[in-house]
């Protein structure tokens, strides 16, 4: 009877054993088994993704996070395209550059040298950079004095705090002789109340008292005299600092303690104001359209006249009345820059007057257009141009930043300027040339930067024409210029002249000017879009140039 009883308990647990890992295996397969995503859930984790993955923008925002004031951070998260993004970068850091006319940007490299060195001397659990006594060190930079307490450990208050003795958790304290927007003779603590090289800033003196809770332990010398109790610290407000000597200074009030502690976590003010207006430029984006146009016209192999225009329509300005005429001022900067940030020069910095006009006349001009122009000798080669344009009256505000490509002209190869289509297209006096503005050579040519013409107006064609190789005997070019305007969209040639002789251009073989009017009623344009084929042939040297340039009939 034992010996059955025995085979069948061990048959039974030889059956528990083969059946309960098969049990827990099914078990724990029903309770991995994911269920399938939705659309909608696996359209908000590739949302999230591309979140967190945005760009390195984010984290360029993060870098700069103590430093960066909260009007830039909301101007940035408004910024739409990686071009509007880049270009805030640069003026961010160009308004702080004690030195824009180097290459250096100091501010930048003084920057990233206090990140890297609060990572090496402040990491905890945390980034150095990202604690407290990392983000003091990289706005204001090596305190003047410090008083570091790495161990804590029992210790004697100062008299402001109420003397006695007491224990400390590990604490440094910061002393600046003077912080912009701060104050002078500035103190300020960190606390490491949990012993992990964790210190946070504090603008409670008593937070570094390891026996503040401990009743009747590390009394201040009021408590011991028993002029005071502990317990008052508790119900004396938020400071929770003994009674003492001198505990009843400015220097120990608490709201002047917290007002410090608050503007410590701003963001510390730009000192050089020169560039402030091209951050508010990007702050305030394109409040104050304008039209940019550059040409460009050869002097020699070396040397680029870069002809840059600005034009602003009328409607878009605030006019000021005075005396019954209305004036507009809008002050404009133009900078250049290598593309690797070196300063070329400021080729455009003045304040222009629209007006004045009439008060009672104002609504006739004021659909107008007012256009400003300046230009500067460079070398060939690519350059970073950034415009900056305010309303003096209204004050709005524009930026415009390109990159420009100044060519390079070959004395040995057949070239051309800029093709440009202008409005006004006339000689002036000799006393002018050099002095008025859209001036080119004897000819004042103003660029029509909307490319657009009524129907009823002349159009201006103005180009000129380099290294023509010379007839040995009449020393003059030999070819022909012919001109083609096409309709867009159909193709259609709606003009086309005979190639004339190049001799009916003004200038010799080294240099010829194209000087023509088109008066667009005469010559059957519609309105329409079009584009405007010269074609040039140097028959010497059987070679040929085929500029070209879009303008509008309305």
């Amino acid at each position: 009877m034992l010996k059955r009883f025995v085979l069948t308990f061990l048959l039974f647990a030889l059956v528990l054993i083969t059946i309960i890992p098969f049990a827990l295996r099914a078990q724990a397969q029903k309770e991995t088994v994911a269920k399938p995503q939705t659309d909608k859930q696996k359209a908000d984790k590739e949302k999230k993704l591309r979140k967190e993955l945005a760009s390195p923008y984010k984290k360029w925002l993060d870098e700069v996070g103590w430093i960066i004031s909260d009007e830039e951070r909301t101007a940035f998260s408004r910024l739409e395209t990686d071009e509007q993004k880049q270009s805030f970068i640069e003026s961010f850091w160009l308004r702080r550059d004690p030195t824009p006319d180097t290459d250096e940007n100091e501010f930048r490299e003084e920057h990233y040298r206090r990140v890297a060195w609060a990572n090496d001397r402040y990491a905890s659990g945390t980034p150095g950079w990202k604690t407290d006594r990392g983000m003091i060190y990289i706005k204001l930079g090596a305190p003047d004095e410090t008083d570091e307490h790495p161990t804590g450990g029992p210790g004697i208050r100062s008299i402001e705090e109420g003397g006695g003795q007491t224990t400390f958790f590990p604490y440094e304290t910061w002393r600046y002789r003077y912080i912009e927007g701060v104050g002078s003779d500035i103190t300020i603590e960190f606390v490491d109340k949990s012993m992990t090289n964790e210190y946070r800033m504090t603008w409670n003196p008593s937070e570094k008292d390891a026996m503040l809770n401990v009743p009747g332990a590390g009394l201040t010398l009021y408590e011991q005299m028993g002029l005071a109790d502990k317990a008052d610290r508790f119900t004396n407000g938020p400071m929770t600092l003994g009674k003492g000597p001198l505990t009843d200074t400015a220097k120990m009030n608490v709201f002047d303690r917290l007002n410090q502690y608050t503007n410590l976590q701003k963001a510390p003010p730009v000192k050089f104001k020169d560039l402030e207006a091209a951050v508010n430029s990007t702050i305030k984006y394109n409040l104050l359209p304008m039209l940019v146009r550059t040409d460009y016209i050869p002097v020699t192999e070396a040397s680029v006249l870069t002809y840059i225009a600005v034009q602003f329509d009328r409607a878009d300005l605030q006019f000021q009345q005075k005396d019954g005429a209305a004036t507009a001022t809008v002050n404009i900067q133009a900078r250049l820059t290598t593309m690797t940030g070196k300063r070329v020069g400021t080729v455009m910095e003045d304040t222009v007057h629209v007006g004045p006009f009439p008060s009672e006349q104002l609504g006739q001009f004021i659909s107008g257009k007012s256009l400003y122009s300046s230009k500067q000798a460079l070398m060939p080669g690519r350059y970073k141009l950034s415009i900056v344009a305010k309303d003096m009256v209204g004050g709005n505000l524009a930026t415009y930043d390109v990159a420009i490509d100044v060519p390079r002209y070959q004395e040995d190869e057949l070239g051309n300027s800029s093709l440009i289509l202008a409005d006004v297209l006339e000689k002036v006096p000799t006393n002018s040339i050099g002095k008025e503005q859209f001036v080119i050579g004897s000819t004042k040519v103003r660029p029509k930067l909307d490319e657009t013409f009524k129907k009823t107006d002349t159009m201006g064609i103005y180009m000129q024409l380099f290294n023509f190789q010379q007839n040995p005997e009449t020393r003059k070019p030999e070819g022909t210029v012919e001109f083609e305007v096409i309709r867009n969209g159909s193709n259609e040639s709606v003009i086309k002249t005979q190639p004339e002789d190049l001799t009916t251009l003004t200038g010799g073989a080294s240099q010829m000017i194209l000087e023509k009017k088109l008066k667009l009623d005469s010559v059957g344009l519609t309105p329409g879009d079009y584009t405007l084929k010269i074609k040039v042939t140097d028959s010497r040297r059987n070679e040929t140039l085929t500029p070209s340039a879009h303008f509008k009939v309305i």
